[in-house]
């Protein structure tokens, strides 16, 4: 056989890569090309090879979802966030709230909800006054009483469990380049906090003080800063000290304490409201997280909506279920069962105590951040039980499932390269990559929080059912 892969012999090998080893091993030339089948059967296989542009012919369905998808992603790094105010409560924003709490991911009742989400809306029930012991709070949420409801149905993220609730204070970040806003809760705490289902006295006692003095004092300071505080400009800055935006905010966080300094000061507020500020934000490493959170989705819900797009807008998780939405297909989600996060687990624990994926703030991987700027973020990898190396690996991985590279959102040590932005679901089910998320991992029982970080992957079955829904809403389908 050896005459047959002689030096001059070159060899492409596709698939395993154990076989470019045995050409080179008999002396030829191999290039091993890490090509994968897309991720569907084939009749959407099929369906999906016909949502690609083609250059000869500008009405071909792929060439018309390509220039929705310029328009899409030229609406998304364009978007300019601007924390403008903080609205003292939830009830303000939306009046017709009543007793509704919005909650992460994509729609759940009650009955299928996981524990540490449940745990998060008995805290929410007793925060609101609805009744006076957790027993009674469980009672109230099973009568039919309380409606629950997606915080991305009115503009709104949550880390985690993510709930809101009528008397909370929410951040208010408005695209600047079009006017739409979103909305976050400004965070509450660390790992024992309500976004992991902890509904202890000392978690309700945060969320008055926030309530009572944090977010009327914000709301204050915003009002000395003429157009409010840009938030892009942090990001990127936050990039190149070593944040990737969603597991690490450290640098962003201490970004916005400096920022808010001077504007407390200037706003006449006592000392002592003063000092409960900078102390909650000083405590708080992740308390920029909202924030990011709430930029991400000023910025995709400014891309959602054209026609033909096959834009990722949104993912989010329950802990139940994770879903995405896509521009070109309305309110859709498309769903899938979540799947478990690997990482480091704190001891005692260990994974058979970890929650499924769980929280709202994967919306910041959809804006090109945590997981696809993890090359950022190398000070977060230990924490998610990765190496440099790997980290790097996925950021350059990530980039074959989206659109663009943001230049805003650059990345030192990957030469300055943007971060790579614009899931297009298109590529995942061709490339067979799955989006990354950075995660915290809460524990599954509610009152235990956090336990651990890591990395999560979207379900392929969203993309999956994307594609084949985009396929039929075009007429592309077999």
């Amino acid at each position: 056989m050896r005459p047959l892969v002689a030096p001059s012999v070159s060899v492409l090998n596709l698939g395993i890569g154990d076989f470019a080893a045995t050409a080179r091993a008999g002396g030829a030339r191999a290039i091993h090309l890490d090509w994968r089948p897309p991720a569907a059967d084939g009749e959407s296989a099929w369906a999906l090879a016909r949502l690609f542009g083609d250059d000869s012919d500008k009405d071909a369905v792929g060439s018309r979802i390509d220039r929705a998808n310029r328009e899409a992603m030229s609406r998304l790094l364009d978007a300019q966030p601007v924390l403008v105010d903080v609205a003292r409560r939830a009830s303000e924003v939306w009046p017709d709230l009543g007793r509704t709490i919005l909650h992460a991911g994509p729609p759940i009742e009650w009955g299928r909800m996981c524990r540490p989400m449940r745990g998060a809306i008995i805290g929410a029930i007793l925060y609101e006054g609805w009744a006076g012991t957790p027993k009674a709070a469980g009672k109230l949420a099973t009568s039919g009483e309380i409606a629950f409801a997606p915080g991305h149905h009115r503009g709104a993220v949550g880390a985690m469990a993510g709930v809101v609730s009528p008397s909370m204070p929410l951040f208010v970040v408005r695209n600047a380049a079009r006017g739409n806003i979103a909305y976050a809760p400004i965070a509450d705490g660390g790992g024992r906090s309500l976004q992991f289902g902890v509904y202890e006295t000392e978690v309700g006692d945060r969320l008055k003080l926030i309530q009572r003095f944090i977010g009327p004092g914000l709301k204050r300071a915003l009002s000395t800063l003429e157009g409010g505080l840009p938030l892009k400009p942090i990001i990127a800055q936050a990039l190149h000290m070593g944040d990737e935006l969603h597991g690490r905010t450290t640098a962003a966080t201490s970004l916005v304490f400096r920022a808010f300094t001077r504007p407390l000061l200037d706003a006449g507020l006592d000392r002592r409201t003063v000092v409960a500020i900078l102390r909650h934000i000083q405590s708080t490493p992740g308390f920029f997280l909202n924030l990011a959170m709430a930029a991400a989705k000023a910025a995709l819900d400014a891309a959602h909506g054209v026609a033909d797009s096959s834009l990722v807008t949104a993912i989010a998780r329950n802990g139940v279920e994770t879903g995405i939405r896509v521009s070109g297909l309305g309110e859709r989600w498309f769903t899938a069962p979540a799947e478990m996060p690997s990482g480091v687990i704190v001891p005692p624990y260990t994974a058979v105590d970890a929650n499924p994926d769980l929280g709202d703030s994967a919306i910041v991987e959809a804006a090109g951040l945590g997981a696809f700027a993890l090359g950022a973020g190398l000070g977060l990898v230990t924490a998610v039980g990765g190496t440099a190396e790997a980290a790097l690996d996925l950021t350059r991985d990530l980039d074959s499932v989206t659109l663009a590279r943001n230049p805003a959102f650059t990345l030192p040590a990957l030469d300055f390269v943007g971060a790579p932005t614009g899931i297009d679901v298109r590529k995942v089910v061709d490339n067979g990559v799955r989006p990354a998320i950075v995660t915290a991992i809460a524990h599954r029982q509610a009152g235990l929080g956090q336990i651990g970080m890591g990395l999560a992957r979207a379900p392929m079955a969203c993309f999956v059912g994307a594609v084949a829904a985009l396929a039929r809403a075009l007429g592309a389908a077999s």
